[in-house]
């Protein structure tokens, strides 16, 4: 079984190739410096292939990080995800970053409060209970105190998150990448759950600064 991991959430985008039936593993992986995934992706992406002596036919799933994150990076990723699983008739998964991040926490007995920055003083939340997932939101400063009481660890991998929540003393864990979703991808592929290309969506758990920002609209019988 041969699958194609992408994750471009991040400031620095990852893509990997893993390979296996059961006990997969990563045989290959590469990183997209910077905010270069939008024009290097494909190409890194045919690359990888090419090196690796793979088809896209030969594919049994594209597994996908969609969000939360950088706007753009989560729109690049999962068109890119979309477009590959139509080309290669290979099923779409598309995995929560915080479902990631919780479970670099490892064992632990009870709930995991992972947290992502969200800008504007908000944090990205995500309750999970091993890779059981019990609710995503978006939180602002003051309410992190009142999630994490509703976990055993909290986690977070920014700095700017972990030094804004020193008083909580939150776990640091490394970034997650496309290949930490691997894991999550067999389980889904075992239960016979993918995406529906068509209809699967980014996890922005927010509204987009268009959406923030834009005027409010009159109807012509309101105006009237």
């Amino acid at each position: 079984m041969r699958l194609l991991l992408i994750d471009t959430c991040g400031a620095v985008g990852t893509i990997a190739l893993a390979e296996g039936e059961g006990q997969a593993r990563v045989v290959a992986a590469e990183s997209l410096p910077g905010r270069s995934a939008s024009e290097r992706l494909v190409a890194v992406v045919r690359e990888m292939m090419k090196a690796a002596d793979w088809r896209l036919s030969e594919l049994a799933a594209i597994v996908v990080v969609h969000g939360p994150g950088s706007f753009t990076g989560v729109r690049v990723g999962l068109s890119a995800a979309k477009g590959l699983s139509e080309a290669s008739g290979a099923g779409l998964i598309a995995v929560s970053r915080l479902a990631l991040l919780a479970a670099a926490a490892g064992d632990v007995a009870g709930k995991v409060c992972a947290l992502l920055d969200a800008g504007r003083g908000e944090f990205y939340c995500g309750i999970y209970a091993g890779k059981r997932y019990v609710r995503e939101t978006l939180i602002n400063g003051e309410e992190v105190a009142v999630a994490a009481t509703d976990a055993s660890a909290m986690v977070v991998c920014e700095a700017g998150v972990a030094k804004a929540l020193e008083c909580l003393m939150p776990r640091v864990v490394a970034e997650p990448t496309a290949g930490d979703a691997l894991p999550f991808a067999m389980e889904r592929i075992a239960a016979g759950e993918f995406d529906d290309v068509a209809t699967v969506d980014a996890n922005y758990l927010r509204r987009t600064d268009a959406e923030i920002f834009a005027k409010p609209t009159i109807s012509a019988k309101a105006a009237k």
